[in-house]
């Protein structure tokens, strides 16, 4: 009896490029298919600020091929195929890479003086776009996120064979590595100081403490200040913080702890932090809220605010945290949630509001990025200088926490600085090593003269294998009344 054989069906309303291939193997579009019904691609309401994309301006001046086959494959991504892409990644690639890319096209058809088509896209094409890119003026890091945000929708067409794809060798479609050294061209976020720090954790502790009145105003100003205070005590990026869920504080094993876990899409995981969960003790003290905000109480204070608009959310937004009305003009009372415009609009009221400045006296830039920098480095002197613990606290690796995250504070230039100049007095008295000594053993009373020391000049007993039965490891050594030193040395 033959197993019977079951057919996969195929999901006729994902979009498709219609095409036929001609007698030497290239990719031809259908004409009847240019332009589509539909130029406008629609992302839906996601994290960036872009909620469509009309491809029109780019049909009829000689690259319809082109443009057909970008829009499809937007499409696509959208509808979940080639690989998981979220929305505001589409987004990004429409209104950053493919906006760039096709005016280049633009340029080259024009001085072809003919329509291109899809085998057109090769390696000559490409270094004429990073060409074109490079003589814009813009800063290296610009252009590598355009050359990043348009690379991938050129490689999955090239990848379902629309248009010849070379991987490797000197002809391969795209360049090895376009930008050398362009992550030393680039200074990321820093760390706040002791003084900033402080400043800006007093200011965020009065912004945030009408939170707590019976009567609190649900906005996204007084939401956006308790997620910087949940940032600023946990160290957590800004997307997973921004979808936060009704269920993201879990029992801890530990007494008095929950866990925080948040959803990290990158990594396709959880990402969880220890909370210190509010004591009966603290429940008595009505000042505690002011005093020193316990962030689990916080978390669940936003929710019992909160929890009533999620009835009345979009189907996306519902099971967020960080829910309000909104008061815009165009859609006042409907149910939104807390994106990365509001979180920045909020962060320069409370630097005006609170007049955060820096060492130089500017407005203080504060950010995610720096708060989870500041989490960091505060772990790391915590912990007297444990990486792995500074580590597990950021959920990386030891190398990614020490390379992109930890700096050195100001004990560290201090020490470095004494040690400079230590050697540089050595060297230039010809005594570089005189001052080295070996550190005693488990501080031992009399490492010289010890009951198993060497008991030679300068050197130091190093003999930990006798530790427990010496007399001078064991307790202060034994004085002699005639000749004022040890008795070992006597």
């Amino acid at each position: 009896m033959h197993k019977r054989k079951i057919f996969t069906k195929t999901d006729l309303s994902i979009p498709q490029v219609e095409h036929s291939c001609d007698k030497a193997g290239n990719v031809v579009i259908l004409p009847e298919t240019i332009p589509p019904t539909n130029t406008v691609v629609k992302f839906g309401r996601n994290a960036s600020n872009s909620r469509s994309f009309d491809f029109t301006r780019w049909y009829g001046i000689g690259i319809d091929h082109i443009t057909y086959a970008c829009q499809r494959q937007i499409e696509r991504f959208l509808a979940g195929q080639e690989r998981a892409v979220t929305a505001s990644t589409v987004a990004g690639y429409c209104s950053n890479g493919l906006r760039n890319f096709l005016d280049c096209c633009v340029l080259r058809a024009a001085a072809f003086g003919r329509d291109l088509t899809l085998s057109d896209v090769n390696r000559d094409m490409i270094d004429s776009y990073l060409g074109q890119l490079a003589g814009r003026g813009l800063a290296t890091l610009g252009q590598r996120t355009i050359y990043s945000q348009t690379k991938p929708v050129l490689l999955a067409l090239g990848r379902r064979g629309l248009f010849p794809l070379v991987y490797s060798g000197d002809a391969a479609t795209f360049p090895r590595n376009p930008f050398p050294n362009s992550n030393h061209k680039v200074k990321g976020e820093t760390a706040l100081s002791k003084c900033e720090r402080q400043a800006f954790a007093v200011a965020l502790r009065q912004a945030v403490k009408p939170i707590w009145a019976d009567n609190a105003p649900v906005t996204s100003e007084l939401l956006s200040f308790a997620l910087l205070v949940v940032a600023l005590h946990t160290g957590r990026n800004t997307t997973p913080l921004l979808e936060m869920v009704f269920d993201c504080l879990r029992p801890h094993p530990k007494e008095n702890t929950v866990l925080l876990v948040l959803w990290k899409r990158r990594g396709y995981n959880t990402s969880k932090v220890a909370l210190r969960a509010d004591s009966d003790a603290e429940r008595l003290l009505e000042s505690t809220s002011s005093v020193k905000t316990n962030v689990e109480r916080l978390i669940r204070r936003v929710m019992t605010l909160t929890k009533p608009l999620d009835a009345e959310a979009p189907v996306d937004l519902k099971g967020r945290v960080w829910l309000y009305r909104t008061r815009a003009k165009n859609n006042v009372g409907e149910v939104n949630a807390l994106n990365q415009s509001a979180l920045a609009a909020a962060v320069t009221h409370l630097v005006t509001r609170y007049s955060l400045t820096n060492s130089e006296g500017k407005p203080l830039r504060i950010n995610i990025s720096r708060l989870r920098k500041t989490f960091a480095n505060r772990i790391f002197v915590l912990t007297d200088g444990d990486l792995a613990n500074t580590a597990a606290a950021l959920g990386n690796t030891p190398q990614v926490a020490d390379q992109n995250y930890l700096a050195p504070d100001e004990d560290a230039r201090r020490n470095w600085q004494f040690m400079g100049e230590v050697m540089v007095q050595e060297l230039l008295t010809q005594t570089i090593g005189a001052t080295y000594k070996n550190t005693p053993v488990g501080l031992c009373a009399d490492p010289v003269n010890g009951q198993y020391a060497p008991k030679r000049e300068g050197a130091t007993c190093m003999n930990f294998m006798n530790c427990l039965r010496c007399q001078h490891y064991a307790g202060p050594p034994k004085i002699c009344t005639s000749c004022s030193a040890s008795t070992s040395a006597c």
